[in-house]
């Protein structure tokens, strides 16, 4: 065998080689910076329906012309771009776009790489004092900007911060009390709410590995967030709820956590009750976690 084209062709795979290389040359005679990025991407080169490839391109060639347009993604000039086909092809987009501005920072995102606009990020909070809700003209439940909510600067007493939207969503009135909803990892924007660092911090999320490292994630923002809920007991007694954890965080070990909740935290990982145990919070009983979070007011 002479070549990788006489081995694409021994092994069934002369379309493919053949398409890739034709795309290879395509890009790099464009931009010649890609001759060593691209190799990575055979699959892209190899795979890619036409129309997939000359979006691709086009994308390219917009941005590299135009690198700080601060547009959002919707709105740039290219024939086919949709927030589907997009969502999947950001890293490659990134990579790719540093490559053409000979640029190796990695501590920039697509947007910033791109020099497109952010779609804004939302934030979904119930007011639950009705005292409160008369501040925002009667709303109880909002969906905003996190600088729209930041700027409110409500007289909170108590903020409760919960992982599932239903859970957040079945709170009854509350004095003094909001509660914010399915921010998953994304809880570093509580960070730039001032008037929620007057408030006592309540977090309540799922009992298990990734539960725990929110808790661990907000606490770096909101250092005397409670949790109520994620400890043994309550693990235990719903044992007949418990589901599997598809995959646990990585961490050994998470230096926010309190004794016991790393305990805890250590024990799963261990699987000292069985093989990625998952206590969801909605399938904890209503009545006994109201009062709980009730009593939290106190």
């Amino acid at each position: 065998m002479r070549g990788p084209e006489d081995v694409a062709k021994w092994i069934g795979e002369s379309a493919r080689w053949g398409r890739a290389q034709s795309r290879y040359r395509t890009l790099t005679f464009r931009w010649p910076v890609l001759e060593q990025q691209l190799p990575r991407y055979f699959d892209v080169l190899a795979d890619y329906g036409d129309a997939d490839f000359h979006r691709l391109a086009e994308m390219l060639d917009w941005i590299a012309n135009h690198p700080q347009s601060d547009l959002y993604p919707r709105q740039l000039p290219v024939s086919g771009l949709d927030s589907k086909w997009l969502d999947g092809r950001k890293g490659l987009l990134t990579d790719l776009v540093a490559a053409i501005q000979e640029d190796s920072s990695s501590d920039l995102d697509f947007y910033q790489r791109c020099g497109l606009k952010a779609p804004p990020r939302l934030v979904r909070m119930r007011v639950l004092d009705p005292a409160l809700r008369a501040r925002v003209g009667g709303v109880g439940d909002i969906t905003a900007p996190v600088e729209d909510l930041a700027g409110l600067n409500l007289p909170v007493s108590h903020g409760f911060i919960v992982e599932n939207l239903q859970t957040g969503l079945a709170m009854s009135d509350m004095p003094g009390a909001v509660v914010f909803m399915r921010l998953g990892y994304n809880v570093d924007v509580l960070a730039r709410f001032p008037w929620l660092g007057r408030a006592k911090c309540i977090y309540w999320g799922d009992l298990d590995t990734h539960g725990f490292a929110i808790l661990h994630r907000a606490r770096s923002y909101i250092p005397a967030l409670q949790s109520v809920l994620m400890d043994e007991d309550t693990l235990l007694q719903h044992k007949t709820l418990w589901v599997d954890e598809s995959a646990q965080h990585p961490a050994t070990e998470l230096t926010l956590l309190t004794e016991q909740e790393q305990q805890l935290y250590r024990d799963l990982k261990q699987q000292r009750w069985g093989q990625n145990v998952r206590l969801e919070q909605e399938r904890i009983d209503w009545a006994t976690a109201w009062s709980v979070l009730q009593r939290a007011l106190a």
